[in-house]
């Protein structure tokens, strides 16, 4: 079985910053892309960032500039650094990654549990 814990989130006040991680742990043979995603009270789940594991990156035009995705192969980790937060951030946020198990062929998506992102105004 794979796991996906995410860690980091919180309440901060507009203007601050958190670091959201997420670490994946299981019969892991490799992991493709890895990304967060976050979903609103009343709203659709949608794309935060994403990281290939070539190093490409995707943004949402509403972070770009403000957050970083990156990841540590090693640790089997991805993190998303928030800087500038703004109220319109708050949001359960999803940890997301295409995994390989040891014995397939194929990768499967999967996701964490979601952590609590609040900024205050």
């Amino acid at each position: 079985q794979v796991r996906l814990v995410e860690s980091g989130g919180g309440l901060v006040l507009a203007g601050g910053s958190l670091r959201l991680s997420c670490a994946a742990s299981g019969s892991i043979f490799s992991i493709r892309d890895m990304g967060w995603y976050r979903q609103a009270p009343g709203k659709q789940r949608e794309l935060v960032a994403t990281l290939t594991s070539g190093g490409n990156t995707n943004y949402a035009d509403s972070v770009k500039g403000r957050f970083t995705i990156s990841r540590d192969n090693a640790k089997k980790t991805v993190y998303l650094q928030m800087n500038s937060l703004k109220p319109e951030d708050t949001a359960v946020y999803y940890c997301h990654a295409q995994i390989r198990l040891t014995g397939d062929d194929y990768f499967t998506d999967y996701w964490g549990q979601g952590t609590q992102v609040t900024v205050s105004s």
